[in-house]
């Protein structure tokens, strides 16, 4: 048999059905530019726009999705009506299992108790519940909108045919990974974490990540965005150092991503599929060929099996429709707890104990009350620059705003996210995730601050 790329004449209309959606995804979801001052790319800023002008009902809005979530999964639970049962679509997304119904049942609860501002304080507080309703699910809600319709022009008319193929050489030994996971990381580099996770989740379902490397780059790959960056040093009145903290930030990444695919929980995920068979992702390049050439013919023949703007639409929709009703519920439920845990209990406090010596030893000032800050990140990622920014010195304000960005897998949004996606990664690997992460960027962060300041 031949090689199947000599055999193949593509026309020019046949690169173009690659190249077009494929620049258009790269300028939507990937290309930051300046806009009122601000960094930001064209989804996240459409995804702001909307919520602005939908910001007197969103909430409602909001209330309802997690509302219509809970209730069709109980009755699917109870009852299994045939439109269900029968609709494939529909019974991925209402059958679950006992404990996610349970996350998607007090969810609804927390969320009527924010809306409503009945119960304790603690519960609906601007902190708390609060936040999490009136603030982070309102921007995921229409990010996860705009994302849903949007992403398909990053996965489905071959950039990751052709980015994999060109960076499988690096991908494969350093990371252990495909090297189409690459554009989830810049992804979630330039615009949302959550962007990369709802990608990787996505291909994952779609049978071309196994477990093990879905979980792998959700976790380690859905880097923190610059914008939210440049956020977390001005909470720490840093952004003199945004050079040297990004740089820091982006070393110490690197490291954590070569570490973690190699130690539990990740190295024991099993390399099998969702789907229970492997797309093929051409990784194997035909003799003769380079690596660029093998990219463009994988990518225009995946471009040509993408072309129908129906199955477009259905997808997005699909797609939207999973992120609103797997996701919002979780993110309000562990979202709100773990802001609760964090505000109101010493919780956080006590597990941050065993880091004390740790930040004596490089020798970082403060150390207690940096001590602090290492584990409340779990909850959120901005409460450690919270808690950290009444730190008097300079040097362990940096390492507490670095390390935060570095720990990744936050409760009230990225962790949620990945807990609601069919990513199999429990809570309680999230956390180990979250420890481990810690103590692999801690020591590099801590050289980095000595040699700064």
């Amino acid at each position: 048999m031949g090689n199947p790329y000599e055999e193949k004449n593509f026309s020019v209309t046949d690169y173009l059905k690659f190249i077009l959606p494929s620049l258009i995804g790269i300028v939507l979801l990937m290309f930051p530019f300046k806009y009122e001052g601000e960094t930001t790319i064209v989804v996240a800023l459409l995804a702001g726009k909307l919520t602005e002008l939908l910001k007197p009902v969103l909430p409602t809005i909001v209330l309802l999705v997690i509302a219509f979530s809970s209730i069709m999964t109980l009755i699917y639970k109870l009852f299994k009506p045939n439109f269900i049962e029968n609709n494939e679509y529909l019974k991925s997304t209402f059958s679950v299992s006992n404990f996610w119904l349970g996350t998607r049942i007090v969810g609804l609860i927390l969320a009527i108790l924010v809306y409503l501002e009945i119960g304790p304080e603690w519960i609906w507080s601007g902190d708390t519940g609060g936040l999490i309703l009136h603030d982070l699910i309102l921007g995921l809600f229409s990010i996860f909108l705009f994302a849903g319709f949007l992403l398909p022009f990053l996965t489905d008319f071959g950039l990751l045919e052709f980015v994999g193929a060109l960076l499988t050489p690096i991908m494969r030994p350093v990371f252990k990974l495909p090297g189409r996971s690459s554009i989830d990381c810049i992804a979630s580099f330039v615009g949302d974490g959550t962007i990369g996770v709802a990608l990787t989740n996505k291909q994952y379902e779609e049978g071309y990540y196994t477990t093990r490397e879905a979980a792998v780059i959700a976790t380690t790959f859905s880097v923190v965005s610059i914008t939210f960056c440049l956020v977390v040093l001005e909470a720490v009145d840093l952004t003199h150092l945004f050079g040297p903290y990004y740089l820091t930030v982006l070393i110490s990444g690197i490291i954590a991503a070569i570490i973690m695919p190699r130690i539990p929980p990740l190295s024991k995920k099993e390399d099998t599929y969702y789907t229970g068979k492997k797309m093929d992702i051409g990784e194997d390049i035909p003799e003769g060929l380079t690596s660029f050439q093998w990219g463009t013919y994988l990518a225009v023949k995946r471009a040509e099996e993408s072309s129908n703007i129906k199955e477009f639409i259905i997808n997005g929709f699909q797609t939207v429709l999973d992120m609103w009703l797997g996701v919002l519920p979780v993110i309000m439920a562990f979202g709100t707890i773990a802001l609760i845990i964090a505000e109101s209990t010493p919780i956080f406090d006590w597990l941050g104990m065993p880091f004390i010596p740790i930040l004596k030893l490089f020798k970082i000032p403060y150390a207690v009350e940096a001590s602090r800050t290492m584990v409340v990140g779990f909850a959120d990622m901005f409460l450690p620059s919270v808690i950290g920014s009444a730190i008097p010195s300079e040097m362990t304000r940096f390492v507490v705003a670095t390390v935060s960005v570095t720990q990744l897998v936050y409760l009230s949004e990225v962790g949620a996210v990945i807990l609601g996606s069919r990513i199999p990664v429990s809570l309680g690997e999230l956390f180990i995730i979250f420890i481990e992460r810690t103590l692999i960027t801690l020591p590099i962060i801590s050289i980095a601050a000595h040699i700064l300041f």
